[in-house]
């Protein structure tokens, strides 16, 4: 059986309370926004529905927020914002003190507050890995000799960010998720609360009960997302019905970008075991 196609969330909208929403690879690809992506939530905010953005950003809501902004998506598109930030430092704060730091300078943010030293690497009793500190140009490769070190110090490392991939424009950049891939493969541990780990789903229906008023239904709350391990993997595992955006970092597996192949699609999510209650190009 074919994957229900729909061209406009007000196909289904009515059979939903709440939405949560993915950023990166829905909302915007790192360079500008897609407008009727958040003209479209705000639709469904003036009919009552409390909107949620749920992102794998390794910042707070505050900093992403001012992304979001600069790049063209309103406030008036989200009732609110949960990051793999904010859950990521709670996981900070219980199991780090002297922490080595593997990430841009941009998400020196996610510490703020903290009762936590950033120290060399030797110095460091746990490693938290924002992203690859240099994502223009570094791969996984360049990080190789740098995480059988940690290994063999047996450190264990969060991850802010379990994004393998995002789009940057028409390019496609690695995350930490990557990262913390590969170390795991060296037999690491590693500590996960963003998507599609269950502890970001629980705060983000805490923030779409604030929005409601009361405890929201989880079969009445539609997450939207374009990742495979993440949006779609979170969603299925923490038993919310999803609409899967084909444009998105996937495209490439099932057609060219802007231009699925039905039959590829839907042999690309039997195979992956998702479930969607429908498949978009693009969110509108």
């Amino acid at each position: 059986m074919s994957t229900r196609r729909i061209d406009s969330l007000g196909e289904i909208s009515a059979d939903y309370d709440a939405v949560l929403c993915d950023v990166w690879g829905v909302l915007h690809n790192g360079m500008r926004a897609w407008t009727p992506a958040w003209r479209s939530l705000d639709a469904l905010r003036k009919e009552g529905k409390a909107v949620v953005l749920i992102t794998n950003a390794p910042r707070p809501k505050g900093p992403v927020t001012e992304q979001l902004t600069a790049l063209g998506v309103p406030d008036i598109a989200y009732d609110d914002i949960v990051t793999s930030g904010d859950v990521t430092r709670a996981l900070i704060r219980e199991n780090a003190r002297r922490i080595f730091h593997i990430g841009p300078d941009r998400d020196m943010s996610l510490y703020d507050g903290l009762d936590v030293e950033l120290c060399e690497e030797r110095e460091a009793s746990t490693v938290v890995c924002t992203g690859f500190c240099d994502d223009d140009n570094e791969t996984p490769d360049d990080y190789a000799e740098m995480l059988q070190r940690l290994r063999a110090r047996d450190l264990p490392m969060i991850c802010a960010n379990p994004d393998i991939v995002v789009e940057r424009g028409e390019e496609l950049v690695y995350c930490a998720g990557a990262l913390a891939r590969d170390f795991g493969l060296l037999g690491g541990r590693t500590l996960i609360a963003g998507k599609p780990h269950r502890p970001i789903y629980e705060e983000a229906l805490r923030r779409v009960a604030n929005v409601l008023g009361r405890e929201p239904d989880p079969a009445r709350v539609l997450a939207i997302g374009d990742g495979m391990l993440t949006d779609v993997k979170g969603a299925m595992d923490n038993g919310f019905p999803l609409v899967f955006i084909s444009d998105g970092i996937h495209a490439r597996e099932y057609g060219e970008p802007g231009k699925p192949d039905a039959e590829r699609l839907d042999a690309y999510l039997k195979e992956a075991g998702a479930a969607p209650v429908a498949t978009m190009l693009k969110l509108r």
